[in-house]
């Protein structure tokens, strides 16, 4: 029990620096907790850990070894309780975002996605996919958004963000800097050069001005 308080201590720790983007930090704390999970020989725990150094390598961009730690904690997924198999799933599916493999995500997400309601275990650690409303919907949009797919990025968000309840100011806040900015009206690039082409006399292609060199020098005002 001691080492399973001290696992979600470290990990918790690990979180908080990951969260604030110091990774070598969140690194260490991850370690630590790896090293509470080998030595309590759980293997819900240990399945656990792995994800937590999953994570700092999503963030470092490492998609290759964010999948092979996921699969490292699936391995004896029959034995392994739905939330430690659905966090695995999720965070796999992060690898494969980095990796460009839409079909994967997908695949993940959606197995991930009926393990859910068998969630009732009373471990004190990795609790968010029950108590973060569209929990692997936010994965998903996030996975989507990693891989360039913005329209399909936006309306996941659009639909996390209308559960999302009003005290949730950090989660909601996350999301909107996680959601694609709507593309701003097209610009006419074309007429401002050809006005500025105007405004000095000149009947050629738009270029950098040369400054006359009979003119008074720039006040920089």
């Amino acid at each position: 029990m001691v080492l399973r308080v001290g696992a979600a201590y470290a990990a918790l720790v690990g979180w908080l620096y990951q969260d604030a983007g110091d990774l070598g930090a969140a690194s260490f704390w991850r370690g630590v907790t790896q090293e509470i999970a080998v030595r309590s020989r759980d293997p819900h725990l240990i399945g656990y850990s792995l994800v937590n150094q999953a994570q700092v390598r999503t963030d470092l961009g490492d998609g290759y070894g964010v999948i092979d730690l996921c699969e490292a904690a699936l391995d004896n997924s029959d034995h392994l309780v739905p939330k430690v198999r659905i966090m695995a799933m999720q965070q796999q599916a992060h690898g494969a975002s980095l990796t460009g493999d839409r079909t994967t995500v997908d695949r993940l997400i959606d197995a991930a996605s009926g393990l859910i309601h068998r969630v009732d275990d009373d471990l004190p650690w990795g609790n968010a996919c029950r108590r973060t409303p569209g929990y692997l919907e936010v994965q998903r949009a996030t996975c989507y958004g990693r891989l360039g797919l913005a329209r399909e990025a936006g309306v996941l968000w659009s639909q996390v963000l209308d559960a999302v309840p009003s005290t949730a100011r950090r989660d909601r806040g996350v999301y909107l800097a996680r959601r694609p900015p709507r593309r701003p009206p097209a610009v006419n690039r074309i007429r401002p050069w050809r006005s500025y082409g105007r405004l000095w006399g000149s009947r050629s292609r738009p270029g950098p001005y040369v400054w006359p060199a009979n003119s008074p020098p720039w006040s920089g005002r």
